[in-house]
């Protein structure tokens, strides 16, 4: 029985994130709690932060050792007063200065301005750039017209934070054409492995391990020689510069669609409209995602990702991600598919099953009445006035209230809360996984893959379904005649058989709107999303009843026959042998219109009814989260904004000041001297003191 121990040892329940992502100013009273929490040091009555305290023991920078000089710097930034101690109000300002949008430009300024006057001198200029394990190996040359352009001549001009943001945009650049000039030889070119020697060396923070991989192959591909000019070095770097511009350029050429490739000469044409963007770097960007597939005439949205770099800034001082809301499983990134065991699959797919009962039976109740008034609306097949018994949709309602009491809204909810609990969770639970089958290893999928798993959901739902629809129908039109009957003495009359009449029906109305609707509750859902990929219940709810309307009109006509089958005759009505023969009886007796009668009840009971479904299968599955080492719920369920810490001690600005720690090195290419790993030790392990 191993592997009943190991499912209730590796499914976890986990707090899902029911607030969004947004960071505003701390409470000051909040903030103070957090500053006495960690603060060690006493002093004239005052309570104090040392750089420990806040670096290693607030935002967990390293929790066992730390390298003194980085420590210092990154401090520095707190301690305006440059005491080596942090007060309340420096803290404070702290926190308010991360609140900043130019938070990560601000704090960097801060760093290099270490006499704390507001100003950077060249000799603390030359100082932290000195410090840079970047150009340990090529020092940086700072007899260049770059460095006398920001601080004179004379070296004695002080840089403001203003002119501070643009040296750091062009600090690279810079360093990278020093690189090129020492390496280069009279004819002023470089071989591939220098150019790639360069690049490692003078960005690192803009390589992937896909660039690192596949430049000197772009080279060798662009030029056919195996040397690099300076402007093909230059156009390399701003290629990688300008990503963010590029993804724009082909999101309005692409007409937003992430899968739609684009050759050369399309991109040439769109790039008009982004003068940042030269043809050149739209040459090497085309080689360099082509290049393992080189008869690939075109590219998409989906070929830049791996140039993108995904380094997650948490990681970069900090081990702050062991806060996030779930732990991984060894191994797992977090983004990338995980095998599962088959009981964890069988224990998942239970676990989804009951979630969209309980969905599926709150959204059935909440419109109920105006399924009852749909249904009977439908079965109306008089087409002379004088014999129609209601006149529209409202009609009927009323009739409904007044002949047979407000009850006479909820005849047949039993029946159809027992079908349509396992109804909705068949459904819901064959499109996730149907959905998740077509998901590639980076979370994309296409529109097809959507549609598809959206109709293997609807057809799932038929096969178990159908039997509940007609014992339902058949109530549900029964006190029309004043007749009395029940569920069990329905069933015995209809015989198996009987139950799944109408089933083609069905499926022609169930398949095309599964089809419609869960593709468009995704984007809809997905353009609904605040920035950080986070979805309120007030979204979630219009995304799921919008996508309804398109759904649930579309397919009415199929709904009618679907109804017209399922439904017992009277005496004197027009009987059907089958769903050819109902839709021509139809078309030729009561006229095109007659396809869409109900269709606007349809509507108003099929959008607020998924609306209510999706909205209360979604916020159960955070509510009652579980994580079953899969990785499609996780990804569903878990909106992620990397630089946002899920810490309970990082309040306001603080849950953004690991990732504008992070971002000296991974916005700026300013790289720090890491901090040391603990030396191994088998007999006193190292203990971080806690507060």
């Amino acid at each position: 029985m191993d592997w009943w121990q190991s499912l209730f040892s590796r499914a976890r329940c986990a707090k899902a994130p029911l607030y969004d992502y947004a960071v505003k100013r701390a409470n000051p009273q909040d903030l103070r709690v957090i500053f006495y929490k960690y603060a060690s040091v006493e002093k004239n009555g005052e309570r104090y932060l040392r750089p420990t305290d806040l670096i290693r023991d607030l935002l967990n920078m390293d929790a066992a050792t730390h390298n003194a000089d980085t420590l210092s710097l990154l401090s520095g930034v707190v301690d305006q007063t440059k005491d080596g101690l942090i007060s309340f109000e420096e803290f404070q300002a702290f926190e308010a200065l991360l609140c900043n949008v130019d938070a990560k430009y601000r704090l960097c300024f801060q760093m290099f301005d270490l006499d704390g006057k507001g100003t950077i001198t060249f000799d603390e200029f030359k100082k932290m750039l000195s410090c840079q394990t970047t150009y340990a190996k090529y020092p940086f040359n700072f007899d260049c017209d770059f460095v006398r352009f920001y601080f004179g001549k004379d070296l004695k001009y002080k840089v403001n934070y203003q002119e501070f943001t643009h040296l750091l945009q062009h600090l690279n650049k810079e360093y990278i054409k020093q690189l090129f000039r020492q390496k280069a030889g009279k004819n002023q070119l470089i071989s591939t492995l220098q150019f790639a020697e360069i690049m490692k060396v003078g960005c690192p923070h803009k390589l992937t391990p896909y660039i690192v991989d596949n430049m000197m192959a772009a080279v060798t591909a662009q030029s056919g020689s195996r040397t690099v000019s300076y402007i093909y070095c230059m156009a390399f770097y701003d290629m990688l510069q300008n990503l963010s511009v590029i993804q724009l350029l082909f999101k309005d050429a692409a007409d937003n669609n992430k899968f739609t490739g684009l050759t050369r000469e399309e991109l040439l044409q769109a790039s008009v409209r982004y003068p940042a963007v030269s043809p050149l770097q739209l040459e090497i960007l085309f080689d360099i995602c082509t290049v393992a597939n080189t008869g690939k005439g075109k590219i998409s949205t989906i070929d830049l990702q791996p140039l993108q770099p995904q380094r997650d800034p948490m990681t970069v001082f900090s081990k702050i991600h062991e806060f996030k809301h779930y732990e991984r499983m060894p191994g797992e990134t977090g983004t990338e598919k995980v095998e599962q065991q088959w009981y964890m699959k069988v224990a998942q797919s239970g676990y989804k099953f009951f979630l969209g009962s309980l969905a599926g039976a709150t959204g059935a109740a909440f419109v109920y009445p105006i399924d009852l008034v749909k249904t009977r609306m439908q079965n109306q097949r008089s087409v002379l006035p004088g014999e129609r018994l209601y006149q529209n949709s409202f009609d009927c309602f009323r009739k409904v209230i007044k002949n047979e009491g407000p009850t006479g809204l909820y005849r047949g909810l039993v029946p159809q809360l027992i079908g349509v609990s396992p109804e909705k969770a068949i459904k819901l639970t064959t499109n996730d996984l149907v959905r998740y089958k077509f998901t590639d290893k980076d979370g994309e999928i296409r529109l097809i893959g959507e549609i598809i798993a959206g109709g293997c959901g609807g057809g799932a739902q038929v096969m178990f379904t159908n039997p509940i629809e007609i014992v339902k129908i058949r109530m549900q039109v029964a006190g029309e005649s004043g007749t009395q009957t029940s569920a069990l003495k329905l069933v015995k009359e209809l015989g198996f058989s009987g139950l799944y009449k109408g089933a083609r029906a069905c499926f022609l109305r169930d398949i095309p709107f599964s089809s419609i609707y869960f593709p468009c509750y995704a984007h809809f859902k997905s353009g609904l999303a605040d920035k950080n990929g986070y979805n309120s219940p007030i979204s979630l709810l219009l995304a799921a009843a919008a996508a309804g309307v398109p759904a649930a009109y579309l397919v009415t006509p199929a709904d009618v026959i679907k109804t017209r089958l399922q439904v017992k005759a009277r005496r004197g009505q027009q009987t059907y042998r089958g769903v050819i023969d109902c839709a021509r009886k139809i078309l030729q007796e009561e006229g095109a219109t007659a396809f869409f009668k109900g269709g606007p009840a349809r509507v108003f009971r099929s959008s607020p009814q998924f609306g209510v479904t999706l909205m209360t299968y979604e916020l159960l599955q955070r509510v009652l989260y579980v994580d079953f080492g899969g990785g499609y719920t996780r990804t569903e369920l878990t909106p992620r904004n990397p630089e946002v810490s899920l810490h309970p001690d990082h309040i306001g600005g603080l849950r953004l000041a690991v990732a504008s720690f992070s971002g000296i090195e991974t916005k700026f290419g300013l790289m720090l001297p890491k901090f040391s790993p603990p030396p191994p030790s088998s007999e006193n392990p190292v203990i971080t003191s806690g507060k």
